[in-house]
């Protein structure tokens, strides 16, 4: 997912006012970024572009905290599930590429790791994050529930 610009917020506009009119629309976005990586072989660079947009999504819901009450806890926890499998992946690139080829059986742990954690991502992202009727949720939920505190 290319990296997205920032929304562009309204002064004259709360911050409840401003979240519920821009973050469902950046939901729509994760989700489609997602699915795309979900469908396919993902390349490792891609992996890793999506847990950057993975920690700048999850920030920016935590800046409007506030307005959602602990209920939106509840869809960050899911977001640092995805966050957490991305980093895993992430750090058995990093040692592979600490490694080289030198190390030839831990090389092949680590790519079997990898395989696994990119499986592990692909069937929580299908199973949870993104099962039947989850973007809506997200979107409807983004969308109604901010309120001024």
């Amino acid at each position: 997912m290319p990296k997205q610009n920032p929304p562009v917020w309204e002064a004259n506009k709360s911050a409840s006012k401003n979240a519920a009119r821009k973050l469902p629309g950046l939901a729509v976005l994760y989700f489609k970024a997602g699915r795309r990586l979900a469908e396919r072989r993902a390349a490792l660079e891609a992996l890793h572009q999506f847990r950057l947009e993975t920690k700048r999504f999850r920030y920016t819901l935590e800046l409007f905290r506030s307005c959602y009450g602990k209920v939106l806890d509840e869809r960050l926890a899911s977001l640092w599930k995805i966050q957490d499998l991305l980093g895993e992946i992430n750090d058995c690139v990093a040692a592979q590429n600490l490694l080289g080829r030198k190390q030839k059986s831990l090389a092949q742990f680590l790519q079997r790791r990898i395989a696994r954690k990119k499986r592990a991502l692909t069937r929580y992202w299908h199973a949870s994050f993104d099962a039947a009727g989850q973007e809506r949720r997200w979107s409807d939920y983004l969308e109604r529930f901010a309120r001024s505190r």
